[in-house]
């Protein structure tokens, strides 16, 4: 196992973020982490407090939106801008005093449905980088999982091309206790890329043993991730129902693009004002007015037969509650929604399976905007996942002319025993790489590795 972390060449970026909440205090940790000179800003002092005994960084107690205010932060100095506040409209009119003030890119997170559906028009009118929706981001995962119900976590490379996939060996598995390499047809199709073991992360080479209970991360299509679950005894099945508990932005969003895919939507709702307006936008959806917490009301609308089931609460103690007695009660494929970001090693001793955090979806979003932005014109970073708590990462890049690594056959490139190269998209075509393949200019490839902190593609070489 080798870990560690690369230091780019290129300076850091100053960058400004405004609010200092659960998001926020993540995006600035990644980023401080990172080498970026950041400052924040929040009107609440405590808060601002809080993030700074953590991390050594500029701080400034006040409106974000205030010319002033931007003006003591260095906004003419900026590169960048980030508005993750509660509130929507207070997240553009930072971005929009930025734009007025300094030259620097600007970042909104914005979660209302209305805004969501106008995020072109935003952007442009604006000027804005890009906008940001934790809750429709932590519902297209969810929508991934459900389409691979084996699956613990399915992330897309490659505009859905390339599909990066994390399950649990279970006991028994005909491949627990075999090498990759007896592996043969098996993984003719797919890259299996990291394991962890025991709190250890390993890019696993041909000799590598696999034990039942390892979490194994691969990239393959979604036909090909399929097929190998099928050839190792885990089945998979479609989803044809789910039941959402909770009736906010996040189920508004996961309900839209399960309907969209065919899927029976049952949304149980406490409000009974957000009901009556979910029946109005959602009316291929079944949205009954209740308790979701109450296990009455759960078997009466048919949790022991549900295909999956989502709690989307606001509260993480009853989404967990709920998963851990949907467990119980049914063979559901049950997903859960973590909003806080402490206690992760004790919500992961408790099984809970898939598990989505709306505000790592958002920092990952974020920091490979930063690490594109930072890095040279010869490789562009386009997408970036945290794996197994920050301790490996999967980076695609979008790969120009790069002098030592395109045009050479794999096997030929020195490469650092801390990467794989798992996928290369190539004019559209997914391909699983192997010795004589070639990145070239134009390509699409993702890698994996547990040196976190890739900026260029030139970074996998010894």
């Amino acid at each position: 196992m080798v870990t560690g972390k690369i230091v780019p060449e290129n300076p850091g970026l100053n960058i400004i973020i405004v609010g200092c909440g659960k998001v926020g205090s993540t995006i600035t940790e990644q980023l401080y982490r990172e080498g970026h000179d950041i400052t924040v800003i929040d009107k609440d002092q405590r808060a601002v407090q809080a993030l700074t005994d953590n991390v050594d960084v500029m701080s400034i107690v006040g409106n974000g939106a205030s010319y002033s205010v931007q003006m003591e932060a260095g906004i003419e100095n900026a590169d960048l801008i980030i508005a993750v506040t509660g509130s929507d409209e207070l997240n553009l009119l930072c971005c929009t005093v930025a734009k007025r003030v300094g030259h620097c890119d600007a970042i909104a997170r914005v979660r209302n449905p209305d805004y969501s559906e106008e995020v072109g028009y935003l952007r442009e009118k604006l000027g804005l980088s890009m906008i940001i929706n934790p809750d429709l981001e932590a519902a297209n995962e969810i929508a991934n999982i459900l389409c691979l119900p084996s699956a613990l976590g399915v992330s897309p490379f490659g505009k859905g091309q390339a599909q990066l996939i994390r399950f649990k060996l279970p006991e028994g598995s005909p491949i627990s206790g075999k090498k990759l390499m007896d592996l043969g047809a098996m993984v003719k199709n797919l890259r299996l890329c990291a394991i962890e073991r025991d709190e250890n992360v390993y890019i696993p080479n041909g000799s590598f043993e696999l034990r039942s209970g390892d979490a194994i991360s691969f990239v393959a299509s979604l036909r090909a991730a399929s097929g190998f679950f099928e050839a190792i005894g885990m089945k998979t099945h479609r989803i044809r129902s789910a039941m959402i508990i909770g009736g906010g932005n996040s189920a508004y969003y996961l309900s839209k693009r399960l309907i969209g895919m065919g899927i029976s939507v049952k949304i149980i709702e406490i409000r009974r004002e957000r009901c009556e307006l979910l029946e109005s936008v959602l009316p291929e959806a079944v949205i009954i007015h209740g308790d979701g917490t109450d296990e009455d009301l759960l078997k009466e609308e048919g949790i022991r037969s549900v295909d999956s089931f989502i709690p989307l609460t606001g509260l993480d103690e009853e989404n967990i509650l709920l998963t851990l007695y949907a467990r119980d009660a049914s063979n559901a494929k049950v997903i859960t929604k973590i909003n806080r970001i402490t206690f992760r090693n004790v919500i992961a001793g408790l099984e809970l399976g898939s598990v989505v955090y709306p505000k790592y979806i958002t920092a990952e979003a974020i920091v490979a905007y930063v690490r594109a932005k930072r890095n040279s014109m010869e490789s562009d970073i386009e997408t970036l996942y945290h794996l197994y708590d920050s301790r490996a990462e999967a980076v695609e890049f979008t790969v120009g002319a790069v002098e030592g690594v395109t045009g050479i056959p794999l096997k030929e490139l020195k490469t650092r025993g801390d990467v794989v190269i798992a996928s290369i998209n190539h004019m559209g075509q997914h391909i699983v790489p192997g010795g004589d393949d070639c990145i070239r200019e134009g390509d699409n490839v993702v890698i994996v590795t547990t040196n976190t902190g890739l900026h260029d593609i030139r970074d996998i070489l010894r």
